[in-house]
């Protein structure tokens, strides 16, 4: 038993060994580094995969800084947030509905379903719960919406976020 014990350990030791060679760079003559090799496609991967999600959904937005739109006699803000990123926009519209006037300013899109809009894009950043887990929650003031963006009469001044949740 001891013998095998001590064969184990010795052959365990070994491929640590050839382990910590491979891991090792080599030199040159000059006993210089190698150049470090190209970025090839499994090391853009790698740095893809270390970005967040909502940092990838974010390089879809079409707006990225705090903007003005639309023209009307009502006045409202709508704020868009993925992960640590947001941006707000100051809408303006004769519109009555929320959803009405913010597909007239395409800022969201969606299908339409029997319970009414299906919000799939805000600010042209798609989040489909099917294809990956994340959808947009919808609130007023802070306050989570028990209706959808089509179902909102718009309130002047009133703030409403979409936020890309998990």
């Amino acid at each position: 038993m001891k013998r095998k014990l001590k064969t184990l350990s010795s052959l365990l030791m070994a491929v640590l060994v050839l382990l910590s060679f491979a891991a090792c760079s080599e030199s040159d003559a000059k006993g210089s580094a190698t150049e470090a090799p190209a970025v090839t496609d499994s090391v853009l991967t790698t740095i893809t995969e270390a970005l967040s999600q909502e940092e990838i959904f974010w390089q879809d937005a079409e707006y990225t800084e705090d903007t003005a739109i639309g023209k009307g006699e009502t006045t409202f803000e709508f704020q868009v947030i993925v992960g640590e990123n947001s941006v707000t926009f100051t809408v303006s519209t004769d519109k009555e509905i929320l959803g009405d006037a913010l597909m007239e300013n395409n800022l969201v899109a969606g299908d339409e379903s029997q319970y009414g809009l299906y919000v799939k894009k805000v600010n042209g950043i798609t989040a489909d719960y099917d294809v990956n887990q994340y959808y947009w929650s919808f609130s007023k003031n802070g306050e989570m919406m028990m209706t959808g963006v089509d179902g909102e009469k718009i309130e002047e001044g009133a703030h409403y976020e979409m936020t890309c949740t998990k």
